[in-house]
């Protein structure tokens, strides 16, 4: 009951109501990726990802991405796709989260900028 809920009120949770049921009419699945992420492609070529979690972009990897946004006809699963030895594997996004990144001086930080050393005046009216 409460998975239901959590589809009828979030978008962010998963998939929603109208996704599942667009899903169920239209969708050809076309893979999965290593996060548990499952991809699909209607007749008419639109494309789509079901998010296993919460849904955040940043999870598609560099092998579906290509495929997402139509720059290859073909899934990763069906070319033998590898990624490179210079890619990296998924990092989450740490945005708003405790774990984001805070350069020094920042309001959220609670280091001191560094003073400055001499290569910058400062205005004055």
């Amino acid at each position: 009951m409460k998975n239901f809920f959590l589809q009828f009120f979030t978008w962010w949770n998963g998939q929603t109501l109208g996704t599942r049921f667009f899903t169920w009419r239209k969708g050809n699945r076309v893979g999965e990726d290593a996060a548990g992420n499952i991809y699909y492609q209607s007749d008419e070529g639109k494309r789509w990802v079901i998010y296993n979690g919460i849904a955040e972009a940043s999870k598609i990897g560099p092998g579906w991405h290509g495929w997402m946004h139509y720059r290859v006809d073909t899934p990763p699963t069906q070319d033998g796709y590898q990624p490179m030895e210079w890619q990296k594997p998924h990092q989450e996004n740490l945005t708003g989260t405790p774990g984001a990144y805070r350069p020094k001086g920042s309001i959220a930080s609670q280091e001191k900028r560094p003073r400055v050393t001499g290569d910058y005046d400062a205005w004055a009216p």
